[in-house]
């Protein structure tokens, strides 16, 4: 499986159980026998602590694909290099021929 399929499906799967999470906090606050106050202020509880989860799947997610990106300049570096090179030599070698 290539690296990018897997950090698809990582991305995927993360934003799956966010979801996934955060609709279940909701409807676990909904159907609990509590009065209107108390509710708000679970919901409200509930949506900070959400929040943060969320800016630390973000956090992660940015950071990996930032890893990625610093993999694809190096490759990137790297194959130019090897292309250089290769150019070089067959020049080298055309000079001699001639």
């Amino acid at each position: 499986m290539s690296n990018n399929n897997k950090d698809s499906r990582f991305l995927e799967t993360t934003l799956a159980f966010l979801l996934g999470a955060v609709t279940g906090a909701i409807l676990g606050l909904l159907f609990a026998p509590t009065s209107g106050r108390e509710l708000r202020e679970r919901i409200s509880t509930s949506a900070a602590k959400t929040g943060e989860k969320i800016k630390e799947g973000y956090g992660k997610i940015a950071e990996e694909a930032g890893k990625g990106l610093q993999t694809i300049k190096k490759k990137t570096r790297e194959g130019v290099e090897v292309i250089k090179g290769y150019v070089e030599k067959k020049k080298a070698k055309e000079a001699e021929e001639e």
